[in-house]
């Protein structure tokens, strides 16, 4: 459970950024779309294209299964940041005596993230930005690898972002932590290769 903090001022403390990496699943995005649309084919949304039910449900595991794959190495990514953010604030002045925890920075990033970071994702076309996240954390803090059939069930992967949800709940709940905004808190958001760049630049420089 989350509980208010008092920050002291109006300080805002610059967090390490976050860096998102690509996946390597070599899933093209029409085959994610077309493993998407069988969903909506079995449940009678959209007219069938001649695919029995058998190759449907094939389909739509096969969708599901790299979607949540996509979402456990995203989550690897946001881990990756908490254990930075968690790292900083262990040392930093003032910041160290509130006791900020990995929910903490979990919470600013789903819930209260910064403006430019907010509109950022959404140039990027991630308008729910944050159940892909929440979702994220909840695979990543439940597996160690990433989901496959071999690993869970088939009931699992048909509906894993249910699953995920309730992940994530319970592991935002498993300690109590301090709730922060970007009133007082702020990172950059980059991908890993954009990141490259940016860091070539001021080298150069």
């Amino acid at each position: 459970m989350s509980y208010a903090v008092t920050i002291p001022g109006d300080t805002v403390w610059t967090l390490p950024p976050l860096i998102l990496h690509p996946f390597n699943e070599r899933v093209s995005p029409s085959a994610l779309l077309e493993n998407s649309k069988a969903a909506l084919m079995l449940s009678g949304l959209i007219p069938g294209d001649g695919s029995d039910d058998a190759e449907l449900k094939r389909r739509l595991l096969a969708g599901r299964t790299s979607e949540a794959r996509m979402l456990f190495f995203l989550g690897k990514d946001v881990f990756r940041w908490m254990e930075q953010c968690t790292e900083w604030a262990a040392v930093a002045e003032v910041v160290r005596d509130l006791a900020l925890a990995p929910q903490s920075f979990a919470g600013l990033l789903t819930t209260h993230p910064p403006p430019a970071v907010r509109d950022k994702l959404l140039r990027w076309g991630v308008s729910d930005y944050v159940s892909i996240f929440s979702r994220a954390i909840g695979l990543h803090a439940a597996f160690a690898e990433p989901p496959s059939p071999e690993l869970v069930t088939a009931e699992f992967l048909r509906s894993y972002y249910r699953y995920a949800d309730a992940l994530y709940r319970a592991w935002l709940d498993a300690q109590p932590y301090p709730a922060i905004t970007s009133a007082n808190f702020r990172f950059e958001l980059y991908a890993s290769g954009e990141y490259s760049q940016l860091l070539e630049s001021q080298w150069a420089e």
